[in-house]
């Protein structure tokens, strides 16, 4: 490697004296236009330096001479954006489910709102399309756990499941493999039975003398909350075993595991989180999700009594109008009366 510089015979512009096996390297200028915009470049950049919020200082930073704040702008959209929909929102939180029935462009408003609501709160457990996954309901299927009016829907958002909420809804399925309450082969015998009591018994093919068995153990420590018959009880959140959706997971095994370990999730509490509106935005949304169950209506309200009216005065009447009474005749009881 050398280091003499001279100027190159060819281009005739100066090397920088370095050369490799005959290889010369050229110091050719950077071209005048380039450097220009470079010089430039520095410029803007030290006033943006003195305009804009620029060099961090310890937990804080340079405001620069504008005071311009992006997080402020957005906070300030936000703010506006909360304003102009405010009045929709109080509407939609004081609207009744027979109000929401018969105001389309109520409606639409809580679809949106309860779309958009659902994709920054409940999409990462539900789902894009609501459609769940193995631990997380469901929410198309129209098979509700707690009760699929709108009422239902809104209150198991407010106070959720399990959750921190001192009206929480709640349900504990015991882990009767876990906590030793069965053997391995009473669990095995009632997942047997419990496949008998739906759909599943066509994909699954029960073993028939394991589900007999396992017959006598459900009676004894599951139908109390499943029912007799596997249809659940929405009163304390007990799952229907009949109608073969499982949320975690229809297989055998999958059954089984779940009497074992008795598993439960954990949804948590909206109240406090979300105002009552978007609640009630986000319950709309979910009621359509799946087909939604319809509200009870309510009682029809008593007939008002209405007054006796008062008696006409007696008229008097005339010797002559009266019934002529004959003292030899005995006397009589008017009909319908007793001694």
């Amino acid at each position: 490697m050398s280091n003499d510089r001279h100027k190159d015979e060819v281009s005739g512009t100066d090397t920088t004296g370095h050369e490799w096996d005959g290889l010369k390297e050229l110091d050719t200028p950077l071209p005048r236009w380039w450097l220009y915009i470079f010089y430039a470049t520095i410029a803007v950049a030290v006033v943006y330096w003195v305009l804009m919020p620029a060099w961090p200082i310890g937990r804080t930073y340079t405001p620069g001479l504008l005071h311009y704040s992006d997080r402020h702008n957005v906070a300030v959209d936000v703010a506006a954006l909360q304003n102009a929909r405010a009045p929709m929102y109080a509407r939609l939180a004081h609207a009744t489910p027979a109000d929401l029935e018969h105001d389309p462009q109520l409606q639409q408003f809580a679809r949106a709102a309860g779309e958009s609501a659902f994709g920054d709160h409940c999409r990462t457990c539900h789902g894009a399309g609501g459609g769940g996954q193995a631990g997380y309901p469901n929410l198309t299927d129209d098979v509700w756990l707690w009760g699929g009016s709108l009422t239902e829907i809104e209150h198991t958002i407010n106070v959720g499941i399990r959750s921190e909420n001192p009206q929480t809804r709640t349900s504990m399925m015991p882990a009767f493999g876990r906590l030793q309450m069965l053997t391995p082969e009473q669990i095995s015998d009632t997942a047997e039975y419990v496949i008998t009591l739906g759909p599943a018994a066509s994909r699954l093919h029960p073993n028939v003398p394991a589900a007999q068995r396992g017959a006598a153990i459900y009676g004894q420590q599951c139908a109390v909350c499943h029912g007799v018959t596997g249809a659940g009880d929405r009163s304390i959140g007990a799952p229907s075993l009949s109608d073969d959706v499982w949320l975690y997971g229809g297989s055998r095994e999958a059954i089984r595991t779940q009497i074992e370990l008795g598993r439960g999730g954990v949804m948590p509490t909206w109240q406090g989180t979300l105002d009552p509106g978007t609640i009630r935005a986000l319950a709309f949304y979910v009621h359509e999700l799946g087909g939604g169950e319809p509200d009870a209506q309510p009682a029809p309200a008593a007939p008002t009594p209405t007054p006796p009216r008062a008696a006409a005065p007696a008229r008097a009447t005339t010797a002559s109008a009266a019934p002529a009474i004959d003292p030899s005749q005995p006397a009589t009881q008017p009909s319908g009366t007793t001694q």
